[in-house]
């Protein structure tokens, strides 16, 4: 396509909402002519759908339950006068507890004002306020962030290592909907042996957000711990972070929790109107239909053009994958939908995967993100004339460039300058553009059965290594990893690497190693 060609698709199909300082460019997405009059009906139907959600129609018939976080930054829209009260008090009530931990109206068990929080959860219990605390962080942020994401003892002890002597003046807050979810568990019971080991009564610096008598909820009350933040069962985790999820730590972290929820209302405003080419949501989810024909055969590489926008593709892999990786369609037929997310940061990737991208197998579409406002401060030049910001500008539009040279699709994203208004919107455009892909290509976005699986072959494992470790207290001899099986009534392979395991963390289990791994034994 010619330059001139070029200039005249972009101010076809260039969307800018001036007011807010918001643009998306298509212009680089090779559609034909008529394929917004192709997918008008489609697209039409997603709108509608979009509006059932919204007024409070059942969106996960697996769980028979509302799908409601866009009532989170406008409470007005919430279907009952229930649930927008919920909200408006319990936004209320994150504020006044904030504002009452950097005041001091609220000491640790010590008596001493807290410096530190610790966020324990998993997912999108995590996932979501730790990209806030990491894009929006500054100096001056009254204390400092840490998260238990994961259940690798590792992990944690460097992140208490990082702690250190702040363990006393640590507040942690122990996120979990159910209470049962075993990672954010793992890491609640390590959080407290360090306290333990410590000597710091430690439940007067704990807090739970969690749903109404749920197994936490419950602990939280027999252990008087300091205060208790609701989940609602209409609040999925990958779209929780608007609500005492993310707000909690943001507001604990002194971040701008109103202009957060702000963006996010004035992006859902944009993108409930019908008219495709003025939806930013919808025209996203349409390019992703057309980049992999509706079957998800392109993966989405998510390119920010800002650090602080580091961890926005690992927020988005969740949001994505898990909304749309689906295996049956809402008609019961095997469709094995889904759109694989990854991506890092630019400039870094000039380095790093853009010579696949350029010259290696085209099975992608990129969506570059723009921040115009380079940085606050007064830039140096690094040569006449030039800023660093000046570069990275440059770097974007010439990778761009060079994509679309060599055939490669991309969408370009911008926005004004990056702040919490900005970052809301963000999230609020991706989870709009999820919902109208899921209805343009027919699956449910709002359950997630293939979690629900792994979780329960998880713990038919460790009911297995239940049984093993039994067997080898009782048993006055080594045996192999077939001969335990046998005894214990299990698969060879799964009691074998449960063995290898046990040998590496257990001292009280031997591994004696054979002529070949069938032959290690065991005792």
């Amino acid at each position: 396509m010619s330059t001139t060609s070029l200039w005249q698709k972009f101010q076809q199909y260039f969307l800018s909402y001036d007011d807010i300082g918001f643009s998306i460019d298509i212009s680089r997405m090779d559609f034909p002519e008529d394929f917004f009059t192709g997918t008008a009906l489609a697209a039409d139907d997603a709108c509608k759908r979009m509006k059932d959600l919204e007024a409070g129609g059942i969106a996960n018939p697996d769980e028979n339950r509302m799908v409601g976080h866009y009532w989170l930054r406008n409470s007005d829209l919430a279907p009952t006068p229930e649930i927008r009260d919920a909200i408006v008090s319990t936004n209320r009530a994150v504020t006044k507890f904030a504002a009452d931990i950097h005041s001091g109206a609220i000491l640790s068990a010590a008596g001493t004002p807290f410096t530190d929080v610790l966020v324990v959860g998993i997912g999108g219990s995590a996932l979501g306020p730790e990209l806030v605390a990491d894009a929006l962080w500054s100096a001056k942020d009254p204390v400092r962030m840490h998260f238990f994401d994961n259940t690798d003892p590792d992990g944690m002890d460097k992140v208490l290592s990082g702690i250190g002597a702040s363990l006393g003046s640590t507040l942690v807050v122990v996120i979990s909907k159910s209470g049962g979810t075993k990672e954010s568990r793992n890491g609640m019971l390590a959080a407290q042996a360090a306290f333990k080991k410590a000597g710091i009564a430690f439940a007067k610096n704990f807090v739970a957000v969690t749903g109404d008598g749920s197994d936490l909820d419950k602990a939280a009350v027999a252990g008087s711990w300091l205060c208790r933040f609701p989940m609602w069962d209409w609040v999925g985790g990958r779209t929780s972070v608007m609500s005492a999820v993310g707000l909690v730590p943001m507001a604990l972290q002194g971040l701008d929790v109103a202009s957060f929820l702000d963006g996010a209302s004035a992006m859902d405003a944009k993108t409930r109107t019908d008219d495709i080419r003025r939806n930013a949501s919808m025209l996203l989810a349409l390019m992703w239909f057309h980049a992999g024909d509706g079957r998800g055969l392109k993966d989405m590489v998510v390119l920010p053009y800002k650090d602080r926008l580091l961890l926005f593709s690992r927020y988005l892999q969740q949001l994505v994958m898990e909304s749309l990786g689906k295996e049956l369609d809402l008609d019961g037929y095997v469709v094995n939908q889904g759109i694989a997310v990854y991506g890092n940061k630019g400039s870094t990737d000039q380095h790093a995967y853009v010579q696949q991208l350029r010259d290696g197998i085209n099975n992608f579409f990129v969506t570059f993100i723009e921040v115009r406002k380079a940085a606050d401060s007064v830039q140096a030049e690094v040569e006449p004339g030039v800023t660093a910001g000046d570069y990275l500008q440059g770097f974007l539009r010439g990778t761009r460039s060079a994509l679309h040279d060599n055939g490669r699709e991309s969408i370009t994203i911008s926005i004004p300058e990056f702040n919490a208004f900005q970052l809301g919107s963000l999230i609020a455009l991706y989870e709009r553009a999820v919902g109208f892909y899921g209805s343009l290509v027919n699956v449910n976005a709002y359950h997630q059965p293939g979690v629900e699986a792994g979780k329960k072959a998880a713990a038919a494992i460790l009911e297995i290594q239940g049984r093993v470790t039994a067997h080898l207290k009782n048993s006055g001899k080594p045996g192999t990893a077939e001969q335990i099986a046998a005894a214990v009534e299990a698969d060879p392979e799964v009691v074998f690497h449960i063995l290898r395991h046990l040998a590496a963390n257990r001292p009280d289990v031997k591994m004696d190693c054979g002529r070949t791994p069938i032959l290690d034994t065991f005792s």
